[in-house]
């Protein structure tokens, strides 16, 4: 049997498809979804189920109908196709129309014969759907049968539902608190749930460790996704991979060469080239000696294919397409502290300055300069992080921390130090060898934090509030970020007695696990007035751009990419509101803040602004965070904008910052989009447009057959609200019984409040089934669809035969593998009639289908004498149909060889058509 043959099985008409197997016939029902593809082993078939050829019944004089309804069969076919016609084969199975700027990893991964990417675009540009369409293909293309997203454990739920959502994939999470139910369901003769699952979502952090991972390792799928990639660098200074379990893991799935592998992440380099050179190395070992700050061209060319980073103002009109990302309105807000909170500061400046006033030069000394940095950060954010962090170390017992137990902890610590100050635990205070005669000062300084509990004392968050009570009242939603869980928790409190009744606020840190956060964000989205109080626990990976519009930075972070990474959970593509706010709240009075304000963050973010670079500082002793640190603990009190700080911005800081901006233009050199031809792939686009419906067929459709249906959607916002009450029951199906309206929009980003249809979505496939369905089988309890029809109109000007034709075609890969798909594609035939017949172009036809309307009546007997002589025409028009089918196959062999200069490195592919092609509708218009 010929892949895309018509064949009657089970009297129904079945489409038969590639099978690797001979003895096994894979089957699919003619308008059927993918869902009842059949398998037919044929060395057991009962002899009463003959599986015979088929043919497509013609149009006949009984399916007369509405000229109008022409429209609905056309869209309702070309739409429920799946098997796309052209080189991308993933296009038919998105429910998204990608971006053409999207298009570009997919074009770089195909250019592989192991695809192995670091995919590294801005915060919010798209990485995931970049990801998404590179699994989806590879997995049309049968190069892949298994995957494995791995991620952090926070981002499995939101994996889960993109893969859901966009490519109707869905996988179970692995993890610890699901993978013991997940055993149970092993067959006896598989090994582990790794091997069993084709589809799967696992937590990092579940599989680790030695013996999981061995695990992993031995049962790995052949396509591996790994979310936030930067978190599995290798720290530097390490000597092997076991220094880093999360680097372990990724290194050992490297080591197989034939293993696809896609690593993203909006912060590739932390300003350590050893950390990146880590993650080059995983995509091939010989980057990882490569020498980033002086590449030769080769090395260049070599690294391009494997690496690609965007910056937002790259693709905002990519390809002459507008992308749609709000705009940012950024601010920074001061405040001064009260004369008391500025006692407590004095003094709690002076205590740690004590901590750091003896170099030694050890493990020990180093810790005490972060464990005083830490204070100082703590009793500033607020006083309940103060308190908290204060009275912890007073409730230690000092004579359990003996010189040796310290230095041991230091050096312990000091081994897996983080790279970001933001990042560093508080508890360093705890181990930072504190001396007995300390602890006097220790309960004075608690004492007097604890007083400054009260709202006269605390500006800081007097000044939040007044920005927050404004934003809520314009109608924004904000996150509010803050450092220390302690005073996540007070300003939520403190929030809740002062803002409004009707504005709900919720608190989130790290020590809600990370399901009971997905819940509570979801129970405040149903809030029209929300607040949300957070640690950086929310700051990466999530999408939270469908529930908020402003971000506060309580506390000032001390690496700028931190700001961008909190403001990218609101600031990204999907965000429905056309602005967005951010402010940075700092103390004009506080030394940490005025320091770290104006001579880094300040100036870093003027060089992204006017390089369009994001600059990757490094965090290490011999960098700017040290600098700063040793800038706030050692120059004078009342020298917060003297000569000494002059001095210290034009010497260190500017070089540094200058130095950091070479460094990324150096990497910016590296990124191969700029190769990507733009045009070709636009063109792509649209021919895949064009065969499969793009979102505006999408919309034409539903928006008619809802009225063909008695279910009417009018125009609301950015979308449409219908009552599904007189839809057949199984599309009634796909709403809830309770919901009278329903409110659906086309456009993405999505509206707020509305559920999008694609072409993809499961409403949407129904709804073109049923369509089909009543076309050709017609039912006396639904509405006919025309399969033929007679319209007197002033679209024409001679007598013009207009014919649905589907085609059916078979690429075939050359080469070894000799892999088979099954393609499908409408076109619209149409011969305008007289002496000299003209055929119409494909434009032209389905102008005069889709805009065509009847200018008066006909009688039901001249209507039929008139479809009747068309008919009579088709045995005479099937050597132009042939000829048409036999175009489209050569088009798409010309497709395949554009498609080849663009993404190259696969074989080339030969297309033949499936003869006849099926006559899905004859119509005939009149000149009016």
């Amino acid at each position: 049997m010929q892949p895309g043959q018509l064949l009657r099985f089970r009297n129904r008409t079945w489409i038969s498809l590639p099978s690797d197997d001979p003895n096994l016939l894979l089957l699919q029902p003619l308008g059927g979804s993918e869902e009842e593809i059949t398998g037919v082993y044929l060395p057991l078939q009962l002899p009463n189920q003959r599986i015979e050829p088929d043919t497509f019944p013609l149009p006949a004089l009984q399916h007369l109908g509405n000229f109008v309804t022409a429209r609905w069969l056309f869209e309702a076919a070309r739409l429920s196709f799946r098997q796309v016609a052209g080189p991308f084969r993933c296009m038919g199975k998105l429910s998204f129309r990608p971006r053409s700027y999207q298009m570009v990893p997919l074009v770089l991964a195909l250019q592989q014969e192991t695809t192995r990417l670091l995919l590294a675009d801005d915060v919010g540009i798209g990485k995931t759907v970049e990801a998404l369409m590179i699994l989806k293909e590879l997995l049309e293309r049968g190069e892949i049968r298994r995957f494995a997203v791995v991620c952090p454990p926070h981002l499995c739920e939101q994996w889960q539902s993109e893969l859901a959502d966009k490519i109707d994939i869905h996988a179970p999470i692995v993890r610890s608190g699901t993978a013991a139910a997940l055993d149970r369901t092993l067959p006896h003769e598989v090994s582990s749930i790794f091997a069993h699952l084709t589809a799967q979502v696992i937590s990092i952090d579940y599989i680790k460790g030695d013996r999981r991972r061995e695990l992993f390792l031995h049962d790995c799928p052949e396509f591996v996704i790994v979310d936030e990639a930067h978190t599995c660098a290798r720290p530097a200074g390490a000597t092997s991979p076991s220094q880093q379990q999360r680097f372990h893991l990724l290194h050992d799935l490297a080591a197989d060469p034939r293993r696809h592998m896609l690593l993203l992440t909006a912060t590739p380099h932390s300003g350590k080239n050893d950390e990146f050179q880590s993650l080059l190395g995983l995509l091939k070992p010989e980057f990882e000696r490569f020498p980033i700050d002086s590449l030769s061209e080769t090395q260049r060319r070599q690294l391009a294919r494997h690496f690609i980073q965007r910056k937002r103002e790259n693709i905002l009109r990519w390809a002459g397409e507008d992308t749609a990302f709000p705009r940012r309105e950024s601010s920074e807000r001061a405040y001064t502290l009260s004369e008391a909170y500025r006692r407590v500061f004095d003094d709690t400046l002076a205590f740690a300055r004590k901590l750091v006033a003896e170099p030694t030069g050890d493990a020990r000394q180093r810790m005490r300069h972060w464990a005083a940095l830490a204070l100082l950060r703590g009793v500033m954010s607020s006083p309940a992080a103060g308190e908290d962090m204060l009275r912890r170390r007073l409730d230690k017992a000092l004579a359990e921390l003996d010189a040796e137990t310290v230095a041991a902890a230091g050096r312990n610590i000091l081994d897996q130090a983080p790279q970001d100050p933001d990042e560093a635990p508080a508890e360093w205070l705890d181990l930072a060898g504190i001396d007995h005669e300390d602890v006097q000062d220790l309960a004075a300084l608690l004492a007097n934090v604890s007083a400054l509990r009260h709202e006269s004392h605390d500006a800081k968050a007097a000044t939040a509030l007044k920005m927050l009570r404004t934003w809520v009242a314009e109608g924004f939603m904000p996150i509010v970020f803050c450092r220390f869980i302690a005073t996540a928790r007070y300003l939520g409190e403190w929030l809740r007695t002062q803002l409004p009744k009707d504005v709900q606020v919720e608190v989130l840190t790290s020590e809600t696990p990370d399901e009971q956060r997905r819940e509570a964000i979801t129970a405040l989205d149903r809030h029209p007035k929300r607040l949300l109080v957070a640690t950086d626990c929310l700051s990466e990976g999530i999408n939270l751009q469908h529930s908020f519009t402003a971000v506060l930075h309580y506390d000032l972070p001390w690496n700028p990419n931190r700001l961008e990474q909190r403001e990218g959970r609101v600031d990204r593509f999907g965000q429905d509101a056309p602005v967005v706010r951010s402010a940075v709240l700092w103390g004009s009075d506080n030394l940490i803040d005025a320091t770290v304000l104006k001579i880094l963050i300040q100036k870093v973010r003027e060089i992204q602004r006017t390089t369009g670079v994001s600059l990757p500082l490094a965090e290490d002793h011999q960098g700017i965070m040290d600098a700063v640190l040793d800038k706030v603990l050692f120059q004078a009190k009342d020298d917060t904008s003297g000569r000494q700080m002059a001095l210290f911005e034009e010497e260190f800081v500017t070089r540094q910052l200058e130095e950091a901006k070479e460094r990324a233009l150096r990497l910016r050199s590296i990124f191969a989009h700029s190769s990507v031809s733009q045009e070709d792939i636009e063109a792509q686009l649209e021919e895949v447009d064009e065969a499969i419906g793009d979102v505006g067929s999408v919309e034409r459709f539903t928006l008619g057959a809802l009225a063909h249906l008695g279910a009417d959607a009018q125009p609301k916002g950015r979308g449409y609200v219908f009552s599904p009450v007189n839809l057949p029951p199984g599309l009634r199906y796909f709403f809830q019984d309770k919901e009278q309206q329903v409110q659906v929009s086309f456009a993405s980003p999505t509206p707020k409040g509305f559920r999008y249809l694609g072409r993809n979505h499961r409403f949407t496939e129904a709804l073109c089934r049923f369509m089909l369905s009543v076309a050709m089988d017609p039912h006396p309890d639904f509405p006919s669809i025309a399969r033929a029809a007679v319209i007197r109109t002033t679209s024409v000007s001679r007598r013009t035969v207009l014919v649905l034709l589907r085609i059916r075609a078979v690429a075939r890969e050359r080469g070894g593998s000799q892999r088979q798909s099954v393609a499908e594609e409408m076109i619209l035939w149409a011969q305008e009639q007289g002496e000299t017949p003209r055929l119409l172009a494909h434009a032209e036809a389905k102008r005069l289908l889709l805009e065509a309307q009847p200018s008066g009546n006909l009688s039901a007997e001249f209507q039929q004498k008139s479809l009747q002589s068309a008919l009579d025409l088709l045995p005479d028009w099937q050597e132009l149909f042939l000829d048409a089918a036999r175009a489209r196959a050569d088009h798409l062999v010309e497709a395949h060889a554009r498609y080849r200069a663009l993404a190259g490195g696969r074989q080339y592919e030969t297309v033949s058509p499936i003869l006849p092609p099926d006559v899905l509708g004859v119509y005939v218009l009149l000149p009016g």
